[in-house]
């Protein structure tokens, strides 16, 4: 955890947020990573997400399971789901959400607007109903040689 926070510390002094990461097995840092949502100018380039990334990269899988993430603050929802789609399995973190906010991350209205139908949200989530809609489904359940999530 202290790699993760002294990189934490050198990206939001060097103009990235004060957010690191690392996945890891066992004593061995697979992969360590920056907020880079300014530098890359990408609001997805959360920490975790970068780390997930990178550690699929290196791994060549999707699958994490049996590495763990440490990370320098509690999962934003978007990192939080990014965790579970890479089946890690567990989460270490330093700081949490509620400190986050203190110093202006704050994401209590996400985890909010998440619970909300989609006409109550403050952007607006509108389905476009198709007849055409379930085609991408079907082709992939008919698929044999699938690769699964």
């Amino acid at each position: 955890m202290s790699q993760v926070l002294e990189l934490a510390a050198l990206s939001a002094r060097s103009g990235g947020g004060p957010f690191a990461a690392a996945i890891v097995k066992g004593d061995e840092i697979i992969a360590l990573e920056h907020n880079s949502v300014h530098i890359d100018t990408d609001p997805s380039a959360h920490a975790e997400v970068n780390v997930i990334r990178k550690a699929c990269q290196i791994l060549n899988t999707i699958d994490l399971s049996g590495y763990e993430i440490y990370s320098s603050c509690e999962p934003c929802p978007m990192c939080f789901g990014a965790v579970y789609w890479a089946h890690l399995s567990r989460v270490y973190y330093a700081a949490n959400r509620q400190e986050a906010a203190a110093c202006g991350f704050d994401d209590e209205q996400i985890y909010h607007e998440i619970n909300l139908p989609d006409n109550q949200r403050s952007i607006l989530f509108q389905r476009v109903d198709s007849d055409e809609k379930l085609i991408p489904f079907k082709t992939w359940d008919m698929l044999e040689n699938k690769n699964q999530y």
